[in-house]
């Protein structure tokens, strides 16, 4: 499989003979607004052009529908026939924006040969939960290709401890930047300490940390997260941080 980190959780990736999208965030870059009062987001460009990012997609998968998965310039580009998998509570907003092809994911769906399984996943902790709503993650699997697990925009929770250990994915995709929200800065994906614990928890699988360093929200970069695992012992083999428009061949 291949993964070409975009931007954010905005991710094409090669899988079982075919190409899909994950979490388009297309917007340029100072146009959507701030989290924190710090800047304007995005806080860097698209690695191509939007038209580029979606260009070839099969299928597109969605995580949730926060602004930095699915944002105004996605609904405008995508086509409006294009398959998408969303969260069952996320279908009819997708319907409501004028798509005809989405099916919702309430435990289990197949693209020809790939099996997707949704696992709802925690998207903070505490009061913040209200706001943030429900986020999922999935696990892909296809002949001949590794089994994934992309976790999505979640903390390190109990649950998901469980379903790595047990599953054993070659495969993890973490969201790492650490981002907050409020005005107690309530942490809502995971962090460094997290991911590196990711990579203990499964000693033969890569992990693969996205959604770094594009919203101000963001306290976690890709060096500090690269300096804990090293001194944590974790190879870079093992934790693999991609640059926006990176390729990752595993």
């Amino acid at each position: 499989m291949k993964i070409q980190s975009i931007r954010n959780a905005n991710m094409r990736i090669e899988y079982g003979g075919h190409l899909f999208v994950c979490d388009p965030y297309l917007a340029d870059k100072f146009s959507r607004p701030s989290y924190t009062g710090k800047s304007p987001n995005p806080l860097v460009d698209l690695p191509m052009p939007a038209v580029d990012v979606i260009a070839g997609a099969e299928f597109f998968m969605l995580s949730h529908l926060h602004s930095d998965h699915f944002d105004p310039a996605a609904a405008d580009l995508l086509p409006k026939n294009a398959a998408i998998f969303s969260q069952p509570e996320d279908r009819m907003i997708f319907i409501g924006k004028g798509f005809s092809n989405v099916t919702a994911v309430n435990d289990e769906a197949d693209f020809e040969n790939i099996h997707i399984h949704r696992i709802e996943v925690q998207h903070g902790s505490g009061d913040v939960l209200k706001e943030m709503g429900k986020a999922s993650g999935f696990i892909l699997s296809a002949p001949g290709e590794p089994d994934v697990f992309w976790i999505g925009d979640s903390i390190l929770t109990d649950a998901i401890r469980r379903e790595i250990t047990e599953r054993q994915p070659e495969v993890i995709i973490t969201h790492s930047s650490g981002a907050v929200w409020g005005k107690d800065r309530i942490t809502i994906v995971m962090d460094a300490e997290q991911t590196v614990e990711v990579c203990k928890l499964v000693p033969k699988s890569k992990v693969v940390a996205v959604h770094m360093e594009a919203l101000d929200h963001g306290t976690v970069t890709r060096q500090s997260l690269r300096n804990l695992a090293h001194y944590q012992g974790i190879a870079d083999a093992r934790l693999i941080i991609p640059d926006d428009g990176e390729m990752v061949t595993l």
